[in-house]
């Protein structure tokens, strides 16, 4: 059943309730109403006939002949006057008596000098009548059926009332639902469109603050999450295919070269070491690659956890040294702390542990001496890290692409990389919300400065 079935249903079914209460509600509040006023009614009667008995002397057979007249028209209140001590003086129609009366009955009207009570579906009234200094007891007692009728009527007219109401409230109702979810079904039919080859397209927000609105927006997240990871994949690809041709073509042909003829076994040593040094440039590329494409995912696909950057560090520095046996990569912490939040960042440890051995590595690779410098400083809201060269600097004309993949600066000439440490760098520290900037000096050397905040 659809949504807009149920709200229709649900909406029908909870107004007609209400609307059923209150109709219950007004036809009890009348029925209460009727009861009072035939009371009433009945009182004024009996105080009528008893003054026509007992003042005006009219005669009981001829009160009791205009009673059994009337009766047979309209519904007649029969009226009977007692003395206290149950003595009857005067009864409308004794061989009927509606009422019964008893001297129990009489005793607590003479009480409470009035009570009101149903015998069937007669309502009676009892009441206490002084007159001339003595005191009489009158009950009266009639069937209501003018008034019975009208509480009929209008009872048939609000179960009609009712019936439309509720005709017109499921049709109010679908229109009313078919309306608040238009916008629901727009979704639905922008979101069908969207495929692979055009995820830049996005569902339009008519507001952002009703529910809807916020539905639109969450459908529009999970497309730029979605279109951010294509993203990432195709540039994975089309980078290994681009970036793999190069050195794998060098490896290739170097081999060909190799078997077109015989050679002597230093020349064959000579081929196989540049084949390994080749091969091994394949490795550390689809390893660049791969870390790039991992440093690409939203924070939310990566794991994160409470790490210490000393040990990153450490960890880092060893992971250089064994790979180069001859650079040299100095830690220098500018003060010493025993507090661990002041080194404690929320990360991912092998992502960390990537970004500083590349800056590490290009420290060493830029500078005459192969020596990186790490400076660590901590302050209350974050760690900064300063990997610091004595190297050739960076040509003012290469700093704007200096974190773009790929990219080769002027120097590339100075040492070996594929351009995408620095890429890879950036992304890293910028999926942990940090910063990164760069000082450099030609001639001079040039210093990465990290931020990251703590936890």
């Amino acid at each position: 059943m659809k949504i807009r079935t149920k709200l229709t249903i649900r909406y029908t079914a909870v107004t007609a309730t209400v609307f059923l209460f209150l109709m219950g509600m007004i036809w009890f509040l009348s029925e209460s109403n009727r009861k009072s006023v035939f009371y009433r009614d009945l009182k004024k009667e009996g105080i009528t006939k008893a003054n026509l008995f007992l003042q005006h002397k009219v005669d009981a057979a001829t009160m009791q002949s205009i009673y059994m007249n009337n009766r047979e028209f309209i519904d007649e209140v029969e009226v009977a006057v007692y003395e206290p001590d149950f003595n009857l003086l005067y009864h409308d129609a004794k061989e009927i008596d509606r009422v019964k009366e008893t001297p129990e009955m009489i005793r607590r009207i003479v009480e409470k000098k009035s009570i009101e009570f149903f015998e069937g579906d007669y309502q009676v009234v009892g009441l206490l009548y002084p007159f001339e200094g003595k005191d009489y007891v009158i009950t009266a007692a009639a069937f209501d059926g003018y008034g019975y009728a009208k509480l009929d009527a209008l009872r048939n007219i609000l179960l009609i009332l009712w019936g439309v109401g509720l005709a017109v409230l499921a049709v109010v109702g679908y229109f009313l639902s078919r309306s608040a979810l238009s916008p629901v079904s727009n979704i639905v039919r922008k979101v069908e469109k969207i495929t692979a080859s055009n995820l830049d397209e996005r569902v339009p927000v008519a507001d952002e603050k009703d529910e809807l609105g916020e539905l639109a927006v969450t459908f529009n997240r999970t497309l730029d999450r979605l279109e951010q990871s294509f993203d990432a994949q195709k540039m994975f690809v089309s980078n290994v295919s681009h970036e793999l041709r190069t050195p794998m073509a060098a490896l290739i042909g170097g081999l060909e070269v190799t078997l077109l003829k015989e050679r002597s076994g230093e020349a064959y040593r000579k081929a196989v070491e540049e084949a390994l040094t080749d091969a091994d440039k394949v490795v550390k590329l689809s390893e660049g690659l791969l870390n790039l494409a991992r440093a690409s995912y939203q924070p939310e696909q990566i794991s994160m956890e409470e790490v210490r950057l000393d040990e990153l560090l450490l960890d880092a520095r060893e992971l250089v040294l064994k790979a180069n046996k001859e650079y040299k990569v100095n830690l220098l912490f500018e003060e010493e702390t025993d507090d661990d939040a002041m080194i404690t960042v929320s990360g991912n440890a092998y992502l960390l542990k990537t970004a500083f051995v590349n800056l590490m590595e290009n420290n060493c690779k830029f500078s005459d001496d192969k020596t990186s410098s790490v400076q660590i400083s901590f302050y209350e809201e974050k760690s900064i890290l300063r990997f610091s060269d004595s190297g050739i600097g960076i040509p003012a004309e290469d700093m704007e692409h200096l974190f773009t993949a790929f990219h080769r600066g002027s120097n590339r000439n100075y040492a070996v990389g594929n351009g995408i440490g620095m890429a890879l760098v950036q992304k890293i520290v910028f999926l942990h919300k940090g910063n990164i900037y760069v000082h450099s000096y030609p001639g001079e050397g040039t210093v990465f400065v990290v931020e990251f905040p703590h936890i």
